[in-house]
């Protein structure tokens, strides 16, 4: 099990793009959560922070292992999502990768997750 939590800054300027992504991936949920089983996404949550004027995302991943990757998804959610992806976060900033501390997810949850 993969589990994450990665910061991505967002290009200047793209604030009401990031908006309208964050809003289409609400409003499309159902197809959404359709893509995270075969990417074996068991769970995935977009953070969003201002800080020192920086905007930045985070995402929050807890993922099984061979799922296939999004960039290999021919679902039109996901293409949709890679677009607004190219468009709003800096590739020039290195995504900086949060160190987990300590998981905890009860056997129960954990087990379901397999």
């Amino acid at each position: 099990m993969n589990i994450e939590c990665t910061r991505y800054r967002v290009k200047q300027g793209k604030t009401e793009k990031v908006n309208e992504w964050l809003a289409f991936l609400n409003e499309n949920m159902e197809d959404v959560l359709v893509t995270l089983e075969g990417e074996k996404m068991y769970v995935e949550t977009i953070f969003r922070e201002v800080l020192n004027g920086e905007e930045y995302l985070y995402w929050y991943v807890v993922q099984g292992t061979g799922g296939i990757d999004v960039d290999d998804s021919e679902h039109w959610i996901d293409k949709k999502h890679l677009e607004y992806w190219d468009e709003c976060i800096d590739k020039t900033f290195k995504p900086v990768d949060l160190q987990t501390e300590v998981v905890m997810i009860p056997e129960k949850v954990r087990n379901s997750m397999n």
